[in-house]
């Protein structure tokens, strides 16, 4: 059976440590060995006993979560999961505590709100158990218990919640050449490493990571500081451009559509779709539909099996499929999955991808 997932709450607000316990203790493969009202009693008990997991709070007294984080990735590192209200003004900060060795960022629950807790504690209970396998500083943690896929009751919905599966093969390499992305947990870095590697001039690219509303407007903003490709977070009804990069926003799916010989995207709500919102799985059942042979598909580091089936869909259809491989992945499970499924065509490190990009795009 092996061990539970020990987790350390660390946050300034009873209530919301009160909240946080009950909501993981929900999962039996999750134990809460304890709570800190702020990093200096939080050190002390880390001395005491190493949790397999942190889930730390932003701004508290004494010291801030970021500074608290810095000190811990230099000194200890520990899976550390940035726990934060929903507000566009600390989404820049939550984005250093990314840089800074964070591997995922959770909202605090609503407390009261009976459906949205439900929800919120699915997310909660999947990102704690990702980050208990996730590599930090290179080191990946023993392997805790993971039981069933399922954090909770909540029937797992597949991609037919939101459209049909693909009829079958779809159009030959008629258009521009479309790449889909997914990711999750680590894949902020991730994907900033192979954006930065692109050209201005790159194929056009739909991308679904795994992150909270508010925080993707963001992250698109910061890559698009970054890269010589333009990235923003996708509205309903953007085209896709060569040169140019659409982020699904947190909360909302992404669908890819086609309009003549043109893409556009569609960004719709509807139900968590292999536990998550927006939904790798989704974006590639509709590249393999509107795309086929003149879609790529792209699976990187993250946990569970999210865009598995989706890839393999996509395959079938005609596209060009990629993985990102174990060596370089925070997190192996959706490549994982994903290469299990036989829906890869190439598995290749991290530094690789964009190349693989633009190799696609120099055959079309």
């Amino acid at each position: 059976m092996g061990k539970k997932i020990r987790v350390l709450i660390i946050d300034d607000s009873a209530s919301v440590r009160q909240t946080l316990t009950a909501v993981l203790q929900q999962d039996p493969d999750i134990e809460v060995m304890g709570a800190a009202s702020d990093p200096f009693m939080a050190a002390r008990r880390i001395q005491e006993d190493i949790p397999d997991v942190i889930t730390l709070d932003v701004e508290m007294p004494r010291m801030d979560g970021i500074t608290f984080l810095r000190k811990l990735m230099a000194q200890h590192p520990i899976p550390v999961v940035m726990c934060s209200s929903l507000t566009e003004a600390g989404s820049e900060t939550l984005l250093q505590a990314l840089e800074a060795g964070a591997v995922d960022i959770i909202l605090k629950p609503k407390i009261g709100a009976a459906d949205h807790l439900a929800e919120s504690g699915m997310r909660i209970r999947e990102v704690v158990k990702s980050a208990a396998h996730a590599r930090v500083s290179g080191v990946r943690r023993p392997s805790a218990r993971m039981g069933a896929a399922a954090s909770g009751p909540a029937a797992k919905l597949t991609a037919d919640a939101m459209l049909p599966p693909p009829t079958g093969r779809a159009m030959a390499k008629t258009t521009e050449m479309v790449v889909c992305v997914g990711a999750s947990t680590g894949g902020t870095e991730a994907l900033r490493e192979m954006l930065e590697a692109l050209p201005a001039n790159a194929p056009g690219i739909v991308i679904v990571q795994h992150m909270p509303e508010k925080f993707t407007a963001a992250f698109a903003k910061r890559l698009n500081g970054l890269c010589e490709v333009e990235v923003k977070e996708a509205a309903d009804g953007d085209p896709v451009l060569r040169g140019h990069v659409l982020i699904a926003p947190g909360d909302q799916h992404i669908l890819l559509e086609r309009q003549g010989a043109r893409y556009h995207v569609s960004v719709k709500t509807g139900p968590l779709v292999s536990r998550h919102r927006p939904s790798v799985d989704v974006l590639f059942r509709s590249a393999a539909r509107s795309a086929g042979a003149n879609a790529m598909g792209v699976i990187m580091t993250g946990m569970g099996d999210d865009g598995a089936r989706g890839m393999e869909e996509m395959k079938q259809a005609g596209a060009f499929t990629v993985a990102q491989d174990e060596a370089s992945s925070i997190v192996f499970g959706m490549p994982k999955e994903a290469i299990a499924r036989g829906g890869v065509d190439r598995v290749v490190p991290l530094d690789q991808i964009a190349r693989e990009i633009l190799m696609a795009q120099s055959r079309f």
